[in-house]
């Protein structure tokens, strides 16, 4: 799994002009990627770093400080624009794949004990932000 970890003042996911999640305080706008390979226990390891991770004001955590993340899923992060101008996604798991895998992540965090806001799966959506720092991740697990 590759996720894009951004820290965040607020953030949001609005489709069809609807807001479906939002935080509205400092906290994590995390994007992520799943490829053919991913299994449960990847989605695990990402909801435990991103938890854990000691990215947020005075080097607190989520965990730390009960600060909210917006899960959003994200096909793209498995592009390639290596050769030619076109990218090819063929790294990028499928949606029957990919799905469950997201989801999965989202119901680790939770049972971890963090307030999730999420996205809509394979949804056109519009991702506004404010970049805090900026301080931006990119984590392969």
């Amino acid at each position: 799994m590759r996720a894009v970890v951004q820290r965040v003042s607020s953030a949001s996911v609005t489709v069809d002009g609807a807001t479906v999640g939002a935080i509205d305080e400092p906290g994590l706008l995390v994007l992520v990627g799943v490829t053919h390979t991913d299994t449960p226990a990847e989605a695990a390891r990402l909801a435990a770093k991103l938890w854990g991770l000691r990215i947020l004001s005075g080097e607190k955590s989520c965990s730390d400080i009960g600060a909210p993340l917006l899960v959003v899923s994200q096909f793209t992060l498995y592009g390639d624009a290596r050769k030619g101008r076109r990218p090819t996604w063929q790294a990028a798991a499928p949606g029957p794949v990919a799905e469950p895998l997201v989801e999965a992540v989202c119901t680790e965090l939770r049972a971890l004990g963090a307030r999730v806001e999420t996205g809509v799966f394979g949804a056109d959506m519009k991702v506004g932000l404010t970049n805090d720092g900026p301080i931006t991740l990119v984590l392969d697990i």
